[in-house]
């Protein structure tokens, strides 16, 4: 039996979306793939509300994470940490060899944009990441007042990782002047996993030209260039036909909702979830910067989240037990891409039938 998800990825994904992977290969070096490329680059744009350069990588979101902070930073990165995601890019700077600081807020509290304001004024730093969406505690930082602070140094390149939150919440890349921002296809935008996806400014481009050793597979600058390369819209390596089928006609889903109603949908599904933790349980994180695309519970029952999702199991729903040290002290409740009202309300109410509530 298919359990209906409800955890942070991968999302349950439309029948026709699945089928549209099923299409016959087409040359990837041939105009059909340039002009589908091209296609998924224009609907990216409007998604991510930018005129950047939008590039593909047949990897999960850690791919182009990983492709932003060793190819762009020539000085040192600055990694503000707010759960088990934005430790992962200093994992990845460290691995690579990329001289990297951490500054990591306590769990359950958003990044604060005077610190971001204090750490850059050092001067140390060319080079920042943010997290947007912190699946392991259900924190939304708040990246439009970081942006502001960001932007009083112009020699500073910012990275966000929008894997969980790009199609599900009002991201605007341009007025925010991110220059590397990333996203995935398993979350929001309601898809397989398998492919990142990434806006690239110019600046950042600029940047990476000037580090040595960027790698090869994940090589911005080769990317890039490939990319732009007399419009064609190619990729050094094969990339994923099949995902890129898929996307292409879920872009048109996503864009035929509307990105507005998308963005709503996120926000009103969750008022819901929290109102209900609220009632039963209680909110693990500040309330100030709550995720509109998951909730992280605090365990205050002492129910054991493993049983409880092994009952929901046999109900056909599936959730997901805390992230690492939150572990049975937290559930997170997924409620993001094509996810409707109904369906966060029928998992609420088996939960309630599993634990008597």
């Amino acid at each position: 039996m298919h359990k209906k998800l409800f955890i942070p990825g991968p999302v349950d994904v439309r029948p026709d979306v699945l089928e549209k992977m099923a299409a016959p290969m087409i040359s990837h070096r041939g105009k059909a793939a340039t002009n589908l490329q091209k296609s998924i680059s224009e609907k990216m744009q409007k998604v991510f509300q930018t005129k950047n350069t939008i590039v593909l990588s047949t990897t999960s979101g850690s791919g182009l994470m990983e492709s932003a902070i060793r190819c762009c930073t020539a000085k040192r990165a600055a990694v503000f940490s707010i759960g088990a995601f934005g430790d992962r890019w200093y994992k990845m700077a460290t691995a690579n060899g990329v001289p990297a600081d951490k500054f990591r807020a306590e769990d359950g509290q958003a990044t604060d944009p005077k610190q971001v304001d204090e750490v850059l004024a050092t001067g140390k730093y060319d080079l920042i990441t943010v997290t947007h969406n912190e699946t392991s505690v259900g924190i939304m930082n708040p990246v439009a007042e970081i942006a502001e602070v960001v932007r009083k140094y112009p020699d500073v390149i910012f990275c966000v990782d929008t894997v969980s939150s790009m199609g599900g919440a009002d991201i605007p890349v341009d007025k925010w002047g991110i220059d590397f921002c990333i996203t995935s296809t398993q979350k929001c935008l309601g898809l397989p996993p398998g492919l990142s996806i990434a806006s690239v400014s110019e600046r950042a481009f600029q940047r990476a030209q000037t580090v040595p050793n960027r790698g090869l597979y994940l090589d911005i600058v080769e990317i890039y260039n490939k990319v732009k390369k007399d419009d064609k819209y190619q990729y050094p390596s094969t990339p994923s036909l099949s995902h890129m089928f898929a996307l292409d006609y879920q872009l048109d889903r996503i864009l035929e909702e509307g990105l507005e109603n998308r963005w709503n949908r996120h926000a009103e599904m969750a008022e819901v979830v929290r109102a209900w933790a609220r009632k039963h349980f209680a909110l693990f994180s500040d309330e100030r910067y709550l995720s509109n695309t998951l909730t992280t519970v605090k365990n205050t029952r002492g129910i054991s989240v493993a049983d409880l999702n092994k009952a929901l199991g046999e109900r056909g729903f599936e959730i997901s037990n805390g992230y690492g040290d939150l572990k049975e002290k937290t559930f997170r409740i997924a409620h993001m891409a094509d996810a409707q009202m109904e369906d966060v309300k029928a998992v609420l109410a088996a939960i309630e039938e599993v634990l008597g509530l």
